[in-house]
This record gives structure tokens, sequence and C-alpha cells, in this order.
């Protein structure tokens, strides 16, 4: 019987004893997607037929050799569609997979299908009018996240042994924390996205990465060093990506909550539960210890840019309504509506000079990861709540009661994405209510090995994935 929870560390070192083959573990994801996808709706595409007959071929050479899985539906895959979710887009079928994918298929990876995500890659939970709704495996009324919802639900279900997401905006670190799994957002540009993109897309995107989501550590560490690396135009690019010496001495900065976006008082206390963890390990815990700068302006720049970034992508017809609207608005204007016309609309120059402040950001966490490894943080200020498809300006989320607007909290995904640094996503258990809690182990830039391998150690005091109770 193949336990279709095991790790992908595991799942290879089965393979290799000869306990069972390729063709058996796919078989086994496929039968557990057959068993409960009606009620999750994670898996959107297959190609079964190819899968098949790579899994029945024998011929498994490398780090994933022979080992079966899913993508995010955002990557191109010969002879899928790749839509976003945009109804526009339903008839764009990819005649070449993205570099990722390349590289998981010349690892010995078989990749057999792809999962859910929002319109656009929009959003904190994960439907579209071509694909539907998908649901989180710890509870059927509650989101899996997103963008990369159906990632994280994949893997909390069984369905795959790895998944690749994206992240611009938590969208690899918010589904790991609602679905109880690991992710790890990448240092930016460390992993190329070529090929992670709608037609006529082809720059490394402003914030946004691509990278893994796993149920441990260890796989994380392990798909990144498939997909990782300069692309083909970079030839003489290589990184250096320094690890853990030692968790007893390590350096930590503890960031547990802030007023620019409250979390719960359940959230706060893991991240201070991972605090104490390390510390009993020998690590040394400063808490309430913060760069260079402040939560509102770290806040604000990320959130220009994100919005100019998203802009990008409208059609000219719609971006000229939005100009003409940024250009009526009265000077002082200063609600979130207004800032998002002027964010979506900015002139170059403008950009440019936001570029200049981020990159101050940059060296204000430079500067102070001189004197700390890493930190902790909360990664989103809840468990998952309930799926709610009103439109985006009538969404609140309830924090201890109170009501927050619904993308405040992008503020700690935001904290990490603009100042291109690395994150790992590890679960601490459940909440009060059954539900999945994670927290950020946050790097400075290139550290991205050092905080999988924190994770790493964590995962070995307790911090690990266990399966939903309903998906056994």
């Amino acid at each position: 019987m193949i336990d279709v929870f095991a790790t992908a560390t595991e799942h290879l070192q089965r393979l290799q004893a000869g306990d069972y083959t390729a063709t058996e573990l796919l078989e086994a994801h496929i039968a557990q997607i057959d068993a409960h996808d009606d009620e999750l709706n994670v898996v959107v595409w297959t190609d079964l037929e190819r899968a098949r007959e790579e899994a029945a071929s024998g011929s498994h050479t490398g780090p994933l050799a022979g080992l079966s899985m899913t993508v995010k539906e955002a990557y191109n895959v010969q002879g899928s569609p790749t839509t976003w979710g945009i109804p526009e887009f339903a008839g764009n079928v990819t005649q070449e997979d993205a570099l990722a994918v390349q590289r998981i298929r010349a690892a010995g990876g078989i990749v057999f299908g792809k999962t859910n995500v929002p319109k656009d890659l929009a959003d904190l939970q994960s439907y579209n009018d071509i694909y539907g709704q998908t649901n989180n495996p710890w509870d059927l009324s509650r989101v899996p996240g997103g963008s990369s919802g159906g990632s994280g639900a994949a893997l909390a279900a069984g369905y795959t042994a790895l998944e690749m997401g994206s992240d611009i905006g938590g969208s690899i670190r918010t589904p790991a924390h609602f679905n109880g799994v690991f992710g790890h957002k990448p240092t930016w540009a460390l992993v190329p996205s070529r090929g992670h993109a709608l037609p006529g897309a082809l720059a490394e995107p402003d914030i946004a990465v691509i990278g893994p989501l796993a149920r441990s550590a260890h796989d994380l560490e392990l798909l990144l060093d498939v997909v990782a690396g300069a692309d083909a135009f970079e030839p003489g690019l290589r990184y250096e990506l320094p690890g853990l010496r030692s968790l007893n001495g390590l350096r930590v900065a503890v960031w547990a909550n802030d007023d620019a976006a409250p979390v719960s008082r359940e959230v706060e206390a893991r991240v201070r539960l991972v605090a104490d963890a390390l510390a009993d390990a020998g690590a040394s815990v400063h808490h309430d210890v913060r760069p260079a700068f402040t939560s509102e302006e770290s806040h604000d720049i990320y959130q220009s840019l994100l919005w100019s970034f998203m802009a990008v992508g409208t059609p000219e017809e719609e971006f000229r309504d939005l100009q003409a609207k940024a250009a009526n608005l009265a000077p002082d204007a200063d609600d979130p509506q207004s800032k998002l016309l002027r964010n979506s609309t900015m002139a170059h120059r403008d950009w440019i000079r936001l570029h200049s402040a981020r990159d101050r950001l940059r060296w204000a966490w430079h500067e102070f990861f001189q004197s700390y490894d890493i930190v902790l943080a909360p990664q989103t200020a809840t468990s998952a709540f309930a799926h709610d498809h009103r439109p985006m300006q009538e969404r609140t989320l309830t924090v201890d009661g109170v009501e927050q607007p619904y993308f405040q909290q992008i503020f700690w995904a935001g904290l990490v994405g603009v100042a291109r640094l690395p994150s790992t996503v590890i679960p601490t258990g459940p909440d009060s209510s059954g539900l999945p809690i994670g927290v950020q182990i946050v790097g400075n830039a290139y550290s991205d090995r050092l905080t999988i391998q924190v994770a790493q150690q964590l995962e070995q005091q307790g911090f690990r994935f266990t399966p939903p109770p309903r998906m056994r």
C-alpha cells in the first residue's frame, strides 16, 4: 500500500529500493484524485496518457527519478491550456513547457496535471469562471488560499509528491499556511520564470517569483535545486546559497505582529512558539528588533509597485479608462481606490523613483541581516477563511472580532516580497478550529538554503505536515 502522504524524499527512497514502481506511484496519486476531487476541485487538467507512458518506460534518472507531480495552472505545459483563470485565454493551448517544467522533466519528474488558480492569479482564494471553486482539504467551506491554492490543496490532499507555485503577494506562502504544508518563496529571479506567463510576456516580472511547495522542508530543497539557476542567456551567472551551520547561536529576530496588519492572537502565539523552539535549540532570539524603515513606508512602496505591475496586462481600452479616471482625481485624494488608480497608471519616472525607494528598503534589510540571520513572522492574520465571492471592495476579514480590509493582510507577504527576499513557510499544527497555521522564516537575499534548512531542523522538532482527517 502506497502512502500518498509520504514526502517526496521518502517516495524516492522507496522507488530506488524497488518497493514500488513509478507507475504504481502515479496510479496511487490518480486514485486519490478520483476519490476526492469531486468535492475539492483541485486538478483542472491532466495528461495521463503521456504520464503513464513515462512512468512505464523504466528509464528514470535524475534527482526526481520516477516522481509524479502536478504544477500550478499558470505554467506552460505542452498541450495544456494556460489561462490564469481568465476566460479570454481559455483557448490558449501551449506548445512548449515552461523552463521550470523542462528542468523537472530533465530531472526525471513526471508532470501529469495542473492545479487551480484565481482569475489573473490575483486573489487570496482560488476560483474562476473556467474551472470553478477549489476547496480546502481541511474544511470544504474554507478557501485553500491563492493564487497557488490548487498547489497547496493538492499536496495536503495527497494528490502529488511535489508542486510548483508562484508568489507576488503571498501566493506560495498563504496556500502553504492555509493547507498545513511547506512553501518557499525564493530570492527574486533565483528561479527563472520563463514560461510561467500568458502570451507575449517574457521578461522576469517585478516582485513575482516561482518556487516549490511540498510536504517536507527537505523536499523544498530537493525541488529548488532542480529548478534554480540562471537561464540560458546568462551563461556566466552562478549563485552561492549558504546553508545552516547550527541552530546553536543562530541569530533570530521575531516580528510577531504589527499595527499595520494585526494578526490574531493564535497566529502571533505560533510565531512565538517557533521562536521558543529555536531558543531551546540554542538560538539567540531577539524580540521587537526591526530594520531601519517603518511598516507604513514598506507597505506603501510595495503596494505602489504591485499595482503598477498588475496593471500591465490590462486591455488597452480599459487602461485608457483608468488613466482618465486617475487624471480626474482630486490632488489630495488619498483613499484606497484613488491610490489604486494612481498606482495602476503611474508614469515611468514615478516607477523609477519607487524602484529607488525599494532599493533603500533592500539596503536597510541588508544592514539588518548583518546582525540577525533570520526573521520569524506571520504569513496571514488568521487560518483559512470562508469562501467569499463578493466584489473585492466589499470583502473584509475578521481578526479576533475586528473587521479588516480584505487585502490588508498582504502586508506580511509584501514586507518580504518588495525587498526580493527569500521566505520559507512551515506548518505549526491546527488552531482551535482545526485549521492549519503557518509561520514565515525570512532570510537575506540568497539565504534560501539557510531558511529552508532552518525549516528542516524545526520539522525534526515536530513542526511537520499532518494529513487533513477527511483525506484519509
